[in-house]
């Protein structure tokens, strides 16, 4: 059989309080607070395509790794869960270097708007990803108590977040900064250069945070250049 090409329409995006790749949680539902918003384009913003929706409290978001960049699909990458040093086969994690760019989310449904938008919690995408589907979540198939999870098993550990510098007044954006930082996003293989400062943009602030002996400070905070 030959080899076939498929070619898929972006029915919209997803609008996030993450603005850039660094700082956004590696799983969807670990930071709960983390929001963000589905914006249909303009051909699919038909009410009937979404009718039905609002009774079921999750949904899978079919994505596009559209920051990936032009690198081909790796056959081997390096999980953060491992540490960042044993590499596993691509088609055993969730890494964004793939065959084909796509990925896939679980997020709760929290409403949805007047015009159609789905407002969510418990995002891991940046701001503007291309949408490919929606599709609802269904408990009964979707959840699988008794599953193995390879490589990958518990939830992962979380630091203290401690202040250093004025916190935002903005009680959302504080809890989404907190929990976010908590489950310490940075590079697995850079997490033992403890006196290194990192700067990361999350929920409209600017901040620059460091860890030492496991706990997270948040140096500085200030609202982004808009």
């Amino acid at each position: 059989m030959a080899e076939a090409e498929f070619s898929m329409k972006r029915i919209g995006v997803v609008e996030t309080c993450y603005p850039e790749k660094f700082g956004i949680p590696r799983q969807p539902g670990l930071v709960k607070s983390a929001r963000g918003k589905v914006v249909f384009d303009e051909a699919f913003k038909n009410p009937d395509m979404i009718r039905g929706l609002e009774g079921f409290s999750h949904i899978w978001l079919v994505f596009v790794f559209h920051e990936a960049g032009e690198k081909p699909g790796r056959a081997m990458v390096r999980p953060p869960r491992l540490g960042g040093n044993e590499r596993r086969g691509v088609f055993a994690t969730r890494a964004p270097y793939r065959p084909n760019s796509i990925g896939l989310s679980v997020v709760e449904l929290e409403s949805i708007g007047e015009d159609g938008s789905l407002y969510l919690k418990g995002v891991d995408l940046v701001d503007g990803t291309p949408l490919l589907d929606v599709k609802p979540y269904i408990p009964f198939c979707d959840a699988v108590p008794d599953a193995r999870g390879g490589f990958v098993s518990g939830v992962p550990e979380t630091m203290e977040v401690i202040w250093g510098c004025e916190q935002p007044e903005d009680p959302e954006a504080l809890e989404v900064i907190e929990e976010s930082l908590a489950y310490d996003p940075r590079p697995a293989y850079k997490r033992d250069e403890e006196e290194r400062e990192y700067g990361c943009a999350i929920a409209g602030y600017e901040l620059r945070w460091q860890v030492r002996a496991g706990i997270a400070t948040v140096l500085k905070c200030h609202p982004q250049q808009k």
